[in-house]
């Protein structure tokens, strides 16, 4: 498995390393050639993706079923903008009949009776499988998604696996204690299952995101609903049909695709469902949190936005930071909830930073994510681009300056260019909101202090990236910045057994590592007295 972010995403950005990216002209690629930075790269005649799409119904029960009202919706390519597939429309009826279904597996059926190591059987044989399938999962993600082919099959898939792999370690592994207690009383704890979990997964990665929710549920004995993000319901389909191939039990893991305020709300406020973890926007969270909190109390973990910051020291190796930080923030199109949005550099080597920040950005290959060597796919749709290009809009208009960028990139799809702005104000709205796509904003900071009080100055927690030499300096700044992760001279870095999640506004409880085993269990205490006890 991929290790760490140079382990896990280190394959592929070795391969895109590859090409000499500081040289101007093209790559080839699959016999062809890309221009950088160019319209070029996006006009050429797409990719035929090589995958067929055979699941877009809703899965219940074991069954791939059309949608109670029979209504079906588009999900799109976002290189065109055109038309792929009709999915099934699941809304509150639909998910009734998938809670329904979850119910009588976990109350009735075998998946919570069985033994852990059965259960960790099952979770491995559907690694293998993933493994199996990797091309046509990969295809499926970057077709549905936008997000270059490279980075899905070298990186996210080899991650899936991993994670199931992961949690199929602990299925057999979870246990209570034994209690001391003052009298003559034997006490232990237990540890269940809490029963259906109900989960909503975004777009940004619809596969990680699928082995986030469902690894931890189902090691601890769980059974799921899971609702997909509206713009990427086709590879946690074609998923579970994989686990049934490994041998899940029907009603185990059901997926309903929908939208938010039907299927969604549906799922957060339904009476039956006794745990919910989302994962998405602030905002959509607090609406997850409320309906929750109004239905059943069901507890609720919730992954949620971030305004990551990237902190640049004086002392810092100039070059390697320029690329990471780069990387922090241009990953996946900038679709990255702890994207390192805000780069703040020392004022000695801001000017430095920002002309080899702009160089690089303008080096970025853009284009058809299926082809060889693309580091830059689309954004997800129409209504993220045109967000994007609004926040990009309101950084000229507030006098930020424009280094590079700012603008569509071609005239088919939602290709936005690379984007660096410098001279960014703490006050500005490209320094306090989640952008979520391709913008770059770099802030100046004068010393330690400085930067620790600016980068505190935020809703969000999530993460924060570290870039020094100086031990002294990287110990204050980790204790020092509030959030849930943070990284020293690397971004990025995730493995199955690094919790994952946020302070302040970006989000409630841990996920991955044994973290995310808490969210799906039950403590239980029991208590009997002793007799003649022969010691206590």
């Amino acid at each position: 498995m991929f290790l760490v972010m140079r382990s896990l995403f280190g394959g592929y950005l070795e391969s895109l390393k590859k090409p000499n990216y500081h040289s101007t002209g093209t790559t080839s690629c699959h016999g062809r050639s890309i221009s950088r930075f160019s319209t070029a790269s996006v006009a050429e005649e797409l990719i035929t993706p090589p995958v067929q799409i055979t699941y877009t119904q809703n899965l219940i029960n074991g069954q791939f079923v059309d949608a109670a009202s029979g209504k079906n919706f588009p999900t799109y390519d976002p290189r065109t903008g055109e038309v792929i597939a009709h999915v099934a429309e699941g809304d509150a009826e639909d998910i009734n009949r998938a809670v329904a279904a979850a119910r009588k597996a976990f109350d009735e059926g075998p998946w919570p009776k069985m033994t852990a190591y059965e259960r960790s059987r099952i979770l491995l044989r559907f690694a293998d499988l993933v493994e199996k399938n990797t091309e046509e999962l990969a295809a499926l993600e970057s077709w549905n998604n936008g997000k270059p082919y490279e980075q899905a099959a070298q990186a996210e898939l080899p991650m899936l696996a991993r994670l199931f792999r992961y949690y199929a370690g602990w299925a057999d592994k979870i246990h209570g204690l034994t209690v001391p207690a003052d009298g003559d009383y034997h006490v232990q704890t237990l540890h269940e299952p809490i029963g259906v979990a109900g989960q909503i997964i975004p777009w940004n990665f619809p596969l990680l995101m699928f082995a986030w929710k469902v690894g931890p549920a189902l090691a601890c004995g769980n059974t799921v609903v899971l609702k997909t993000a509206e713009q990427t319901p086709l590879t946690a389909l074609y998923a579970a049909k994989l686990f049934h191939e490994a041998g899940l039990p029907p009603g185990v893991l059901n997926i309903v695709s929908g939208f938010g305020p039907t299927a969604g709300a549906a799922l957060a406020s339904h009476m039956d469902v006794d745990k919910l973890a989302f994962t998405g926007s602030t905002d959509t969270g607090k609406i997850v949190l409320e309906l929750a909190a109004r239905s059943n109390l069901k507890p609720v973990t919730l992954e949620l936005g971030g305004k990551s910051p990237f902190i640049v020291c004086e002392d810092a190796d100039i070059d390697r930071a320029v690329e990471l930080a780069h990387f922090a923030l241009f990953f996946n199109q900038g679709q990255c909830c702890c994207a390192g949005s805000r780069t703040y550099v020392h004022e000695r080597i801001y000017d430095e930073f920002i002309e080899k920040s702009k160089a690089r950005a303008t080096r970025r290959v853009v284009g058809d994510p299926f082809k060889k060597g693309v580091e830059q796919g689309p954004q997800i749709d129409a209504e993220q681009f045109d967000k994007v290009l609004r926040y990009i809009r309101s950084g000229i208009q507030s006098n930020a300056t424009l280094e590079c960028g700012g603008d569509r990139l071609g005239s088919k799809g939602y290709f936005i260019q690379p984007t660096v702005f410098s001279n960014v104000q703490d006050d500005m709205l490209i320094a306090k909101d989640e952008i979520f796509g391709p913008v770059q904003s770099i802030l100046k900071f004068k010393d330690i202090d400085d930067v620790i009080r600016r980068a505190n100055t935020t809703r969000y927690g999530l993460a924060a990236g570290v870039f020094t030499r100086s031990l002294d300096t990287a110990n204050t700044l980790t204790r020092a910045l509030r959030a849930g992760t943070i990284w020293v001279n690397c971004f990025d870095v995730f493995d199955a057994a690094i919790p994952f999640g946020g302070y302040k506004m970006s989000g409630i409880g841990r996920e991955k590592g044994i973290y995310s085993l808490h969210n799906y269990l039950q403590v239980k205490a029991v208590v009997t007295p002793l007799k003649k006890a022969a010691w206590l």
